[in-house]
């Protein structure tokens, strides 16, 4: 199901028909450097998965990337509810196929999904929670508006990262 378009973008619920393209994204070791390990093909079934029930269950999740001319697939991008320093937050979080980095894709989908939040579920608050070596990440968040306001341990184990946070 279309969530969202833009000018260059479709935003769609990802799907079993996904899997290919997602686990090829998600296990490639340069795009995820920043996460403990790269997906399995398993995972990342099962991270479909999560997404669909985050659709049910909230409305929203990532969604895939396909470019509009020729429906090729871009990557994912969308709003997942995060828990950080004790607090459930609504993150916007996106990753990019490493050919289509520094296109302007991730900011392109980024602006859509915080538009969708602010516009459709209303929400006042969006963050990105990024690692403190991701500087093209922190780039986007930056072009969509997001501002560091602080760091943070309290995400996971031994893990400290930079919450980017914006008022909608």
């Amino acid at each position: 199901m279309t969530v969202l378009t833009t000018e260059r973008l479709v935003l769609r619920e990802m799907d079993e028909a996904d899997l290919d393209d997602l686990a090829e994204l998600l296990g490639d070791p340069e795009v995820m450097r920043y996460y403990p390990r790269p997906k399995t093909r398993a995972e990342t079934l099962e991270w479909i998965g999560v997404n669909r029930r985050r659709y049910r269950e909230h409305g929203h999740g990532l969604w895939t990337l396909r470019l509009r001319d020729g429906d090729a697939f871009a990557g994912d991008c969308g709003l997942t509810i995060q828990h950080v320093d004790g607090v459930d937050e609504l993150e916007l979080g996106y990753h990019v196929v490493p050919g289509l980095q520094r296109t302007g894709l991730a900011t392109e989908g980024a602006r859509a999904c915080r538009d969708w939040a602010r516009d459709v579920l209303g929400a006042r608050r969006v963050i990105a929670i990024i690692h403190p070596d991701n500087i093209a990440s922190q780039r986007v968040a930056q072009n969509v508006g997001l501002t560091l306001e602080k760091r943070t341990s309290d995400y996971g184990p031994g893990t400290e990262v930079l919450i980017f946070a914006m008022s909608l």
